[in-house]
């Protein structure tokens, strides 16, 4: 299941959404989330793998060098145009073939539900926009509707390899997903803002009276032991991000077998990443909060009392 914090399995870095990286990826991305680890069934590893590299060859189109918006958007737009080719049968060719041919054979292999995948380009298209026209999120409820595109799918195309298609599950596999985008975006405050990547939502910020200036640029500081509005603003993202992970988890003891372990992991790994912003004071724009293998114990014997 999805991205969100989970220390790196050997071998296995991790993709935003959940889904373990292979080690030929042509950048080298830390971050928490694996999901294609030993514990997932063997017969889906090449499914789950083929599905993470079309998912990070596309974000590194939107996100890695020094291209223009305008030149990434291209290139997303001849991304999506291979994708429409590998759908239609046609045999992969040029730089993208080591991505599609895989992808291709999953295809054919589980059915994989195309809208899902455009769903994910359509998310890294409207990061790329967003980023260049300096878009603010009006609205957790907005940005829970790019969650829907860029997370969401990931969970579910999971799902549909393990043969759960019922209704509850797919929502809390929303759930999950969700809040594990927000996790990863709360850890990544620090990271994000200099690049000019704004998460924050404006009705958050107006409750607490800051901008996002005043992240980049704290000068006032309250009296010792008292939150500042900044700290205030990342509390409650967070508790809203838990709250969801809560209302997710019942998921990780109905999917089957392994699947349903290492689901337990991605929602204590998501959860653990919480604690450790909260033991940060919820000052994550100074710092980024990470996992270690110290902490993997922690997360087997939350997983084990699930």
């Amino acid at each position: 299941m999805p991205a969100a914090p989970q220390p790196p399995s050997p071998g296995t870095p991790a993709t935003p959404h959940g889904v373990a990286a292979p080690l030929s990826a042509t950048v080298a991305h830390y971050e928490n989330f694996p999901v294609a680890s030993w514990l997932c069934p063997k017969h889906l590893r090449p499914a789950i793998m083929a599905i993470y590299h079309f998912a990070r060859t596309a974000d590194d189109l939107a996100d890695e060098g020094d291209a223009t918006p305008d030149q990434r958007l291209a290139e997303l737009a001849a991304y999506r145009e291979a994708l429409s080719a590998c759908l239609a049968g046609v045999e992969p060719q040029g730089r993208w073939a080591g991505v599609f041919a895989p992808l291709g054979q999953a295809l054919a292999q589980h059915a994989l539900p195309a809208p899902l995948l455009y769903d994910l380009l359509s998310a890294f298209e409207q990061d790329v926009r967003y980023t260049a026209s300096g878009h603010r999120y009006a609205s957790t409820a907005e940005l829970l509707d790019y969650c829907r595109l860029s997370a969401n799918p990931v969970g579910r195309l999971l799902l549909h390899l393990y043969g759960v298609h019922d209704a509850v599950s797919l929502k809390q596999s929303d759930q999950i997903c969700s809040a594990l985008q927000l996790i990863n975006f709360w850890q990544d405050l620090s990271v994000d803002l200099p690049r000019g990547r704004i998460y924050l939502p404006t009705d958050a910020l107006q409750r607490h009276g800051v901008q996002v200036d005043d992240f980049l640029h704290a000068t006032v500081q309250p009296p010792q032991g008292t939150p500042s509005a900044q700290q205030a603003v990342v509390t409650a993202l967070c508790a809203h991000a838990r709250g969801l992970m809560q209302m997710g988890a019942p998921l990780a003891r109905r999917v089957p077998g392994r699947a349903g372990w290492e689901l337990r992991l991605v929602v204590q790994g998501g959860l653990r990443i919480l604690d450790a912003i909260a033991a940060a004071e919820h000052r994550i724009w100074q710092t980024r909060p990470t996992l270690s293998k110290t902490d993997v114990p922690r997360l087997l014997w939350r997983a084990l009392w699930m």
